[in-house]
């Protein structure tokens, strides 16, 4: 203590702490709600980038490039603490005392917290590997996601490859928890899943995906510190490859053989229908849709769509593109095999596949003004799928690059086995997983200044992914799908979309087998026999999540109609879209009052 407060008497010490207390109580008073809330939000986001440093990183923050998150049980459970402090202080500001647009960003940032706390009470913590995906494939792109500009960047880059070691064993710590718990992915869909960790371990440092920026170095980085950061590199690289090799050897003796035996979520011990239950409300983002409305509703858009689909089928026949049987029992099942087998709908090379993907990318780029009165600024590419995810990994997917990034964005095309990547699908995934779907989309959001930083990053499933399912279905007023086998495939995609909703609560909460719905998918679409199988694995092993795309594009297409109706010749489509994603993405409640008051101020 210090001398001042040492001469000062206990009575007296009391009344000087209550009067600072009752000064900062006034300080705290006097501050706005929307003062409050711009200070909770930069408090978030500040506690965000440093529990998770690699997001720092991808969001252009460098001061803890040298870190790796903390994964450890305790560092989660403070987190979960951390969160609820946030409630807490988002309850008590007045939400009706904010401007239109904050009021806007405290329901998006409500929904995400509670969000959060819901998963952690629900346990999904232990549940962050998928089929196709985990925390060790998002590392293998850190050497071009770092910024490697000079000897500081190098030295960041060091550090993180030697915190490998440790940051795995905290996320093996976490699956073994799962596996005491019952808690794991089901072992029937992991076969091969060691492909994603082996393909990391080599024999020799220089093989290493990590290794790769110490090969050559840019002109920023003196040449007298070559040959040190190259001997850094070698034990760091060393550091990171023990890690994998640690991680093969626990999933591969471990996990995978003491994975649990069942599929569905519900069927996990202690809480696993209440863990569904909370994953259908985060990623639908309507709390009071059930598993049960939602297989309803999924069932009824399966014989919606297969009218549309049954009439193409006619109409190829009539048209003699098709030379199969009439119609009657069969028919369906005799067309799907033909597009299944037809060499007319198969690439012969990935070059060929990749090509095409690149010039239906550009033939919608072409149409885009039509559609839209404000496109982004970032450019994006086409690539093929990497080797190592191929196998087990969708046909198509977008990956995103932060805006300033040296890189564009990309528009991922598995070719991997073309024999089950047919072309009469490729303009819908085109159109969903670029423009104007998920490229457009995410690249607009990142350029959206006035929106706090949280919401330029947030992606929310129910709005991107419906957002994805309706800007295929843009490419029919586009001059898109001419032909009739491309429209199936659109059709095929919908009906893919309206299978999930049928299949995933099927799966989670009902009991089905991963038979049944293989069956299911396989015999209503068009989708090739080893695309459904890599799906139905995806569903199992990521409950809820392929609820968003059919939910969120249903959503879309009632605010279209309700716009068209109430605004009559006063509807601009253009004008539409933009409202659509001018706030970025949010929960389809915000989504619906967003809308609303544009129809309201486009009505006067």
């Amino acid at each position: 203590m210090s001398s001042g407060f040492r001469s000062l008497r206990p009575r007296a010490i009391i009344v000087f702490c209550v009067g600072l207390l009752l000064g900062l109580t006034w300080i705290a008073s006097a501050e706005t709600a929307t003062e409050r809330f711009h200070r909770l939000l930069d408090d978030h986001w500040e506690h965000g980038l440093k529990m998770n440093p690699l997001a720092a990183t991808a969001v252009g923050r460098h001061e803890y490039d040298h870190l790796m998150p903390d994964a450890s049980q305790a560092a989660l459970a403070k987190g979960h603490e951390t969160i609820q402090s946030f409630l807490e202080r988002l309850d008590e500001i007045d939400r009706e005392a904010l401007e239109a647009q904050d009021r806007v960003s405290y329901d998006v940032f409500g929904w995400l917290l509670r969000s959060e706390f819901e998963d952690y009470e629900a346990g999904g913590y232990l549940l962050f590997l998928t089929a196709e995906w985990g925390f060790h494939v998002g590392l293998v792109t850190l050497g071009r996601d770092m910024p490697l500009a000079d000897e500081e960047g190098y030295r960041d880059y060091l550090a993180r490859l030697t915190a490998f070691p440790d940051y795995f064993e905290q996320q093996i710590g976490l699956l073994r928890l799962g596996l005491e718990r019952g808690w794991t992915l089901p072992q029937v869909v992991m076969q091969g899943y060691d492909e994603t960790i082996r393909a990391q371990v080599v024999d020799e440092l220089t093989e290493s995906v990590f290794w790769k920026p110490f090969e050559s170095f840019p002109a920023t980085v003196p040449a007298t510190d070559h040959d040190a950061l190259r001997r850094a590199g070698t034990e760091a690289v060393a550091a990171a490859n023990s890690a994998y090799e640690v991680f093969l050897e626990f999933m591969t003796e471990e996990y995978i053989p003491g994975a649990r035996r069942t599929v569905g979520a519900a069927q996990m011990p202690d809480g696993g229908r209440e863990y569904y239950d909370a994953r259908v409300r985060f990623y639908t983002t309507l709390p009071d849709l059930t598993a049960d409305a939602i297989h309803r509703l999924g069932l009824e858009e399966v014989a919606r769509i297969r009218a549309d689909m049954d009439q193409i089928i006619a109409d190829v026949r009539a048209d003699g593109l098709w030379a199969g049987p009439g119609a009657g029992e069969g028919e369906f099942e005799a067309f799907l095999r033909f597009l299944r087998s037809d060499a007319q709908f198969y690439a012969a090379t990935p070059e060929e596949l990749l090509k095409q993907a690149a010039y239906l990318s550009k033939k919608m780029d072409g149409q885009l003004p039509s559609l839209f009165g404000r496109l982004p600024r970032q450019p994006y590419g086409v690539e093929p799928v990497p080797d190592y995810l191929a196998p087990k990994f969708t046909a198509g997917r977008y990956s995103p690059a932060p805006i300033g990034s040296t890189r564009s964005g990309e528009y991922w095309v598995n070719t991997y086995d073309l024999d089950s990547r047919p072309t009469y699908v490729l303009e819908a995934l085109t159109l969903h997983e670029a423009v104007p779907g998920h490229h457009l989309q995410g690249a607009l959001t990142q350029e959206l200044e006035h929106l706090p930083p949280f919401r330029q990053q947030l992606y929310i499933s129910a709005f991107g992914e419906g957002w994805g399912l309706y800007s295929e279905r843009l490419g029919l007023e586009a001059g898109f799908y001419e032909d009739p086998f491309s429209d199936f495939g659109r059709l095929t995609y919908e009906m893919w979309r309206a299978c999930r909703l049928v299949v995933d609560t099927g799966l989670h909460a009902m009991g089905w087998t991963r038979q049944q719905a293989l069956d299911y998918l396989g015999s209503n679409t068009a989708l090739s026999l080893h695309e459904v199988r890599t799906e139905i694995d995806r569903y199992i092993s990521w409950p809820g999540q392929a609820l968003s795309y059919k939910i969120g594009e249903l959503e879309i297409l009632e605010l279209r109609a309700r716009a068209e109706e109430e605004l009559g010749a006063r509807f601009d489509l253009r004008g539409f879209h933009d409202v659509l994603l001018s706030e970025g993405a949010v929960p389809l409640p915000v989504l619906e009052r967003v809308v609303q008051e544009w129809i309201e101020a486009s009505s006067k």
